[in-house]
């Protein structure tokens, strides 16, 4: 297979056909640019779904996965191994309220893993199988096991997959009346929410929700656990999206941009969990991998940094103000909503379900982008990109929506 049409046939034929992914081969990356591998170049505001958190090809994460690959690539759970040991000590620390981490491959294991907790825990507690609900949101997205799709409050990602696991029940999000009705019968064991949701639009919590679901926690004797994987690791200008409300949670789920692009997730289980699940309660065969591990150790340093909390800072502004003045311009957008370099255009009532659409011409114009829902079109682009990049991206973008508004229909 020699060319570009030979590859995609490939995939066509032997893939699964559960994705759509847009017809090109990209083959390097440096920075917040991408090729293809016929030469094509491209500003990536995607970051493969907000994984690469220090863009492509970065050289501390490339040294420490080579080193790593010179020494030990798996060990399995039977034995211990440096990287993975050293994470999860540097994870605890930085969590500022964990005791315990279990270390996983994906966000998906660690939802399921915290689902585990939750339950383990209610058992311990002495509650009885209808008495350990877990209560998410609507327009969330936890994950695509069983469990964690079940705990996704989105019928389109269930249908087909039924029976569904019981004991998960479903509120609006930002609703703290609607939240503390789903828990007065008192067999909530846990509320799990993501501070933002990501496939959900890109829709954060209101100012205070959270707060307002930890007192209603402990009003209830339930668990607070936290969906971080889209939204953690610096992504909203802090290391854990919910320092900013003050928060201290049960539970924590992390994935994506730990590894910076190397697979893996971790739960972090704070005091009141720690020491539930004992020898035997879970596992994983690669959780833990000695080259994620030393993957993420170098990828938690350099997001936590106040380097990244800065250009985080910089760089939203930056975006906030170009797609706002691109949205007046082809008055496309209803709001620009997200926070840090997590953010959301929302297109107006007449142009909804046409997001994948403008994807298409900001693909065709250089630009790699995503969606959230029909809707929004999203951006999560590398935590250290820089200002010519974002310039160059808004400009891409421009010409994408130019292009998009020319095949819009005169009224």
């Amino acid at each position: 297979m020699s060319d570009t049409a030979d590859l995609l046939a490939a995939g066509q034929h032997y893939y699964l056909p559960v994705y759509r992914p847009r017809e090109v081969i990209l083959e390097r990356g440096q920075g917040a640019r991408v090729w293809d591998r016929d030469g094509n170049e491209y500003v990536d505001l995607s970051a493969g779904i907000a994984v690469c958190g220090l863009g492509h090809n970065d050289p501390d994460l490339v040294a420490a996965l080579t080193e790593q690959a010179g020494k030990l690539w798996h060990t399995s759970n039977v034995f211990y191994s440096e990287p993975p040991l050293r994470l999860a000590e540097e994870l605890v620390t930085a969590s500022r309220f964990a005791a315990r981490v279990f270390l996983c491959n994906s966000g998906a294991e660690a939802n399921e893993a915290a689902i585990k907790l939750i339950r383990k825990w209610a058992t311990a507690q002495g509650r009885a199988p209808d008495r350990r609900v877990i209560v998410t949101f609507r327009g969330s997205f936890h994950g695509r096991t069983l469990a964690t799709v079940t705990a996704t409050a989105q019928p389109k990602y269930q249908e087909g997959y039924e029976p569904l696991p019981g004991g998960f029940r479903y509120v609006d999000f930002n609703d703290l009346a609607q939240l503390d009705n789903a828990m007065a019968a008192g067999d909530v064991a846990a509320v799990l929410v993501e501070p933002i949701q990501g496939e959900g639009g890109v829709m954060p919590a209101a100012e205070g929700f959270l707060r307002g679901v930890r007192e209603l926690c402990d009003r209830h004797g339930a668990l607070l656990a936290l969906d971080e994987i889209q939204c953690g690791m610096g992504r909203t200008g802090t290391l854990f999206a919910h320092w900013q409300e003050g928060v201290t949670p049960d539970i924590v789920t992390l994935a994506k941009a730990l590894g910076g692009g190397f697979p893996i997730g971790a739960m972090l289980a704070g005091p009141k969990v720690a020491e539930i699940m004992q020898f035997g309660a879970h596992g994983t065969t690669f959780g833990g991998n000695p080259l994620a591990a030393a993957v993420a150790r170098v990828a938690l340093r350099k997001l936590g940094s106040p380097e990244i909390a800065a250009n985080v800072r910089k760089q939203s502004g930056a975006l906030r103000e170009g797609l706002s003045a691109l949205g007046t311009e082809f008055e496309l957008f209803s709001e620009i909503r997200g926070r840090g370099l997590m953010l959301g255009a929302v297109l107006k009532p007449a142009y909804a379900g046409r997001a994948g659409e403008i994807l298409d011409h900001a693909a065709a114009n250089g630009l790699l982008l995503l969606q959230a829902g029909p809707d929004v079109l999203r951006f999560v682009p590398a935590l250290n990109i820089t200002d010519v990049e974002v310039a160059d991206g808004l400009a891409r973008l421009r010409s994408a929506l130019s292009s998009f508004a020319k095949k819009i229909p005169s009224t």
